[in-house]
């Protein structure tokens, strides 16, 4: 491909210092785009930049924190002289504030886990909808679910809030894509399955869980995801080529909804 899909893009990436969404930053530069990634960490902070060879810039914050992602998409238009596109990953498994089956499921754990994955995806889609329209521009959301906001498995995925967050994202984000289409503002999902990523250590050190894994996420041999399964699909989201798409959502699962999966 000779043609840089993302030349002259700036993108912020909300959870964009380790995992899928350093990956994914990391493909945006490769395509020809600014980034900002923003994580909570400092020195992971420091790492990403330095990856991301002086395309990037990263900002330490809290997704949770209403000031976070304004401040991102600031420094973005400050840097870059501009603002295109929003890749909300950051979020989290609830599992040690009281997450699980309904009937253990703790108040905190239900609460926590709405905040971490639910509300800071809203105050970022928010800044990033203000941003657009402050600039009299479309733009480009991309929102990070999960395929067990619609596709459970109860044997060794039963977090409930976490689900319910992730199927809320789909409800959330088609809702925001039919308002603001007429403003050319896009809005889409990816839905992944189970990914080596710093949230998943738990499945992915569970040799009992990888077999199941084996058979339920079937492509390309079976086996557990990586980051860079899902950078193809954030650069086309990103991209003007997803241009008469909104309000989808694209599971890059391995397989996962169309397989049973054998235990």
């Amino acid at each position: 491909m000779d043609q840089l899909w993302l030349a002259n893009k700036r993108i912020v990436v909300i959870g964009g210092t380790t995992g899928l969404g350093l990956s994914a930053a990391q493909a945006f530069v490769g395509q020809g785009a600014r980034v900002v990634v923003v994580g909570r960490n400092a020195e992971s902070c420091r790492a990403a930049e330095a990856q991301l060879g002086g395309f990037g810039l990263a900002l330490n914050g809290d997704a949770t924190d209403p000031a976070t992602a304004v401040s991102a998409i600031a420094l973005c238009q400050g840097e870059f002289d501009g603002f295109d596109g929003l890749y909300h990953v950051a979020g989290g498994s609830g599992r040690r504030y009281g997450d699980g089956p309904l009937h253990a499921l703790t108040l905190e754990g239900w609460n926590k886990t709405l905040e971490l994955n639910l509300t800071s995806l809203m105050l970022s889609n928010q800044a990033a909808v203000q941003a657009f329209r402050e600039q009299n521009t479309g733009g480009t959301i991309l929102n990070m679910g999960s395929v067990l906001g619609f596709s459970p498995s109860p044997k060794y995925f039963s977090t409930h809030a976490y689900a319910a967050t992730k199927a809320a994202i789909i409800g959330f984000t088609k809702s925001i894509a039919a308002y603001y289409a007429p403003s050319n503002i896009r809005v889409n999902v990816v839905a992944p399955a189970l990914v080596e990523t710093p949230m998943a250590q738990r499945a992915a050190n569970d040799e009992t869980i990888l077999n199941f894994i084996g058979t339920k996420q079937p492509l390309d041999g079976g086996r557990i995801g990586q980051p860079a399964d899902l950078d193809g699909a954030a650069v086309y989201f990103m991209s003007d080529y997803s241009r008469f798409t909104t309000g989808q959502v694209l599971a890059v699962d391995g397989g996962w909804d169309v397989s049973e999966g054998q235990y």
